[in-house]
């Protein structure tokens, strides 16, 4: 943990903890904590969502429940948490959560005014893939795009998903016109690219991995502001793109109503696992993200530049929101 890092969370708590208290003399929490992720099991929050419920049961005292309420694009869980009134529902969402002003005509909620950030929870980049005897490099991708505006086709798990969004933020960025193909998810998406059906990905860099260490698939490009420890030769795309970052990032939200107590106990409690020595930081950094847990103010400030940006990008690209 950076001594930035340390301060964040500090500072955070001592905030919060100087409020005051939920009830006279209730201690927090006095019921179960639930933990509502917005998607299907079996996605990459589970991971460090899964950890934290093992890991703060006998810290809290009261049983910790991860519950999925998948739905609309992630506002259906968005929504219930967002709502909740018995200051123990906590939402584990995504960047997605970013988009949905920009993807939903009517997503339910403003998380901006309906929500409020405790923690980013973890970082990564998104990344291009290729086949084998496709572009050999983002150089050669770029260049084959331009020559062929239209023909290179990439697959992203589904339209205005946070992998469909960074396509078209690259387009933008980049000037190429390139061919979305969406599917039901990642893994449909990377099938599609290993049967040759389409010539790229975008996904999280987890979810190609193994292909890649094999060399079934080729690493293009990661969206993140620097290069990933994980992929250490593969560039950024900034590195030949001006302006083009894609953070894809999991997060710790709650009720706006909430009082500040609960979420400073939260992140108190949290705060050892932000350690790079911990488990769980080794666990993320072998999948290729940053596990963070700084407080609210990092959180809030990703919102604030997120969500007006994706706003443009959609327009700017013709989407159409549901």
């Amino acid at each position: 943990m950076t001594n930035t890092t340390r301060r964040n969370i500090l500072a955070g708590a001592t905030a919060l903890l100087a409020a005051p208290a939920i009830a006279q003399g209730q201690a927090w929490p006095n019921r179960p904590v639930r933990l509502i992720s917005p998607f299907a099991p079996g996605g990459p929050q589970d991971i460090p969502a899964r950890f934290m419920v093992e890991f703060l049961t006998p810290r809290l005292g009261q049983p910790v429940i991860y519950e999925h309420r998948a739905g609309a694009g992630g506002s259906l869980g968005a929504q219930y948490v967002a709502q909740a009134t018995d200051n123990h529902s906590f939402l584990i969402t995504s960047s997605s959560i970013a988009t949905l002003p920009a993807m939903r005509r009517d997503p339910g909620l403003d998380p901006l005014t309906d929500l409020q950030p405790v923690s980013l929870v973890t970082d990564a980049p998104l990344l291009i893939s290729g086949r084998p005897n496709g572009p050999a490099d983002l150089a050669a991708y770029l260049a084959r795009a331009k020559a062929n505006p239209g023909k290179l086709s990439w697959g992203s798990s589904g339209v205005g998903s946070a992998t469909h969004l960074a396509g078209a933020l690259l387009m933008q960025r980049a000037g190429i016109e390139l061919l979305h193909v969406p599917y039901r998810g990642a893994t449909l998406a990377m099938n599609a690219l290993l049967a040759g059906d389409i010539d790229s990905i975008i996904t999280d860099v987890s979810i190609p991995l193994e292909h890649l260490r094999a060399g079934t698939l080729r690493p293009i490009g990661v969206t993140s502001a620097a290069r990933a420890p994980l992929l250490a030769d593969v560039p950024a795309i900034i590195e030949q793109v001006p302006r083009y970052t894609v953070p894809f990032w999991f997060a710790l939200m709650a009720p706006k109503a909430m009082p500040p107590e609960p979420i400073a106990r939260l992140l108190a409690e949290l705060a050892p696992l932000a350690m790079p020595s911990s488990e769980l930081s080794r666990r993320m950094a072998e999948r290729g993200s940053q596990l963070l847990l700084n407080g609210p103010a990092p959180l809030a400030a990703r919102l604030r530049e997120e969500i007006p940006q994706w706003r443009e990008v959609v327009a700017a690209a013709g989407i159409q929101p549901e």
